[in-house]
């Protein structure tokens, strides 16, 4: 089963989605902005993906510097909170292939998954 984290916004999301449907694969939208995952998700997609939670943070969003997560001393749990509760702060897209996943940055990423 396929899924993707995706914002519709995201012009590398859309990009990605796309990528996937001219392969004749119809993932899983997950539209994660207006469900986002809980800490426990986050953690799963983090270990199928093979990347900490600080790789995992968009560093250019206001919340990012307002909730100071550039601090070295914030674990990966306390960083995983801040993504559940902001969810802005996720890199997005997540492709999703059973126990693997990549980030769609560039969306070609996905064709390893293919």
């Amino acid at each position: 089963m396929w899924t993707i984290y995706h914002n519709p916004r995201c012009s590398k999301s859309r990009q990605t989605l796309q990528l996937l449907q001219d392969n004749q694969i119809e993932p899983e939208v997950v539209l994660y902005l207006e469900t986002p995952p809980n800490p426990a998700a986050l953690k799963a997609l983090l270990s199928k993906l093979g990347i900490s939670a600080r790789d995992l943070l968009r560093k250019g969003e206001d919340d990012y510097k307002s909730l100071n997560l550039k601090d070295p001393s914030l674990t990966d749990d306390q960083l995983i909170d801040a993504m559940a509760a902001h969810p802005k702060l996720i890199e997005r897209p997540i492709v999703v292939k059973g126990e693997q996943a990549v980030l769609g940055r560039p969306p070609e990423n996905v064709l390893e998954l293919i």
